[in-house]
C-alpha cells in the first residue's frame, strides 16, 4: 500500500493492471467455458497476492515487468496503487465465492460470479475502466464526508 522507506503510496504504471485485466479476462472466459472451479480457484490465488502482497508481486504484474514493459516507452503518469489492490480484492471475493459454487456443484453460484468478474475485467481490459477502482474512490470519497460532519 504504502513505501515502505517513505511511507508514500506506491505508484506504478497503468499499464500493468490494464494488461493483468486482459489476463484475467482469458482466463475466466475459460473458467465460464469450462466449468473449472480448479482454475476459478488458480485465479483467485492471483487476486489474492495482487491484494494482499501488491500488484507488482502477483504473478501478472511479474509477466508485465518481464516481458511487456521492457517493449513499451515510459508511462505518461503514475498511479496510485491502492484503488488497484482494491479491485483485486474485490475479484478475490467474486473468485472465492465462483469457485466454491462450481466446486459444491451450485453451478449457477459459479457462472454468475465468473460472469460478474469477468464483466469487470473486461471493461479494465477494453476501455481502461476499473470498476473496483471507482468504487474504492466512492468509498473514501464517502468516508470523508462522514467523517466531517
Amino acid at each position: 500500500m504504502s513505501d515502505r522507506t517513505t511511507g508514500a503510496p506506491v505508484r506504478l504504471d497503468p499499464r500493468g493492471p490494464r494488461f493483468a485485466a486482459l489476463l484475467t479476462t482469458l482466463v475466466l472466459l475459460l473458467v465460464l467455458a469450462t466449468g473449472s472451479g480448479v482454475l476459478l480457484a488458480c485465479q483467485a490465488v492471483v487476486f489474492a497476492l495482487g491484494a494482499v502482497l501488491g500488484l507488482r508481486s502477483s504473478p501478472y504484474g511479474w509477466l508485465f515487468r518481464r516481458l511487456v514493459r521492457p517493449r513499451l516507452g515510459p508511462p505518461r503518469d503514475l498511479e496510485d496503487e491502492r484503488p488497484p489492490r482494491f479491485a483485486q480484492a474485490v475479484g478475490l471475493g467474486f473468485a472465492v465465492i465462483g469457485a466454491a459454487g462450481y466446486l459444491s456443484g451450485a453451478t449457477w453460484l459459479g457462472i454468475a460470479a465468473s460472469a460478474a468478474a469477468l464483466a469487470a475485467a473486461f471493461l479494465n481490459a477494453a476501455f481502461g475502466y476499473c470498476l473496483g477502482c471507482e468504487v474504492y474512490l466512492l468509498a473514501i470519497r464517502g468516508r470523508a464526508r462522514l467523517s466531517q460532519g
